[in-house]
């Protein structure tokens, strides 16, 4: 029986992401494939394959258990930076470990172990096909933004953040001095919970509003 890892995104819909891994359980069982692992993309896909924890996880665990395949449901799984999920494939490739896109039926490597050229070339037109859809959304969005300033503008709408906002800084500054320093110096959201006895929701929201925006 192959071995195979699945490539799933994180959401804030948790049902959403249930949802992927049990389409992709279904799937593989059906194909007669073992899962030996599953991963989460957490982070931005922006980012670099170094800067994402999961995927470094990934190469390193399908080079240490012998994994034939890496599954996910769609190229978007691998980033939103076409060149750092063609990196991604690259590597895979390296290591005689197939991508298998299941939303196309699409595998990076022949049964051989050589690349399927015609995968490469469909997943470069599928990345950057995303790449120019989240570029049109953007726009749109810092659009109606503009838009909606200069209405404010116009019709008198006082802007920015409310009177509260800055009565709820200064007392989450004096409630929580102890969480703030603790994440100035780069401590982990549950390791502060452990040490303080205080919830990783509570420390998160004190992240957001009293050391990010001081950055």
């Amino acid at each position: 029986m192959e071995k195979v890892v699945l490539l799933a995104r994180v959401s804030t819909d948790k049902q959403e992401y249930r949802r992927q891994i049990n389409e992709l359980k279904g799937f593989c069982e059906k194909m007669g494939w073992e899962i030996v692992g599953t991963f989460a993309n957490k982070v931005s896909g922006a980012e670099t394959i170094e800067n994402r924890t999961e995927i470094v996880e990934m190469m390193e665990f399908v080079r240490k258990n012998e994994v034939k395949r890496v599954v996910c449901l769609e190229i978007s799984r691998l980033g939103r930076n076409t060149l750092e999920a063609l990196k991604v494939i690259q590597i895979l490739n390296q290591n005689k470990v197939s991508l298998y896109i299941k939303n196309y039926s699409l595998e990076t490597l022949n049964s051989d172990g050589s690349v399927n050229p015609v995968a490469s070339l469909i997943c470069t037109i599928l990345l950057e096909i995303a790449s120019m859809e989240r570029l049109t959304i953007r726009e749109r969005m810092n659009s109606g933004r503009t838009q909606y300033i200069e209405r404010c503008r116009r019709e008198g709408i006082k802007m920015g953040r409310p009177a509260t906002y800055k009565k709820e800084l200064d007392t989450y500054k004096q409630q929580y001095q102890k969480e703030i320093g603790l994440l100035k110096k780069g401590i982990s959201l549950r390791n502060i919970a452990s040490i303080t006895g205080t919830s990783v929701n509570t420390i998160r929201r004190i992240k957001a509003l009293c050391v990010d925006t001081e950055k």
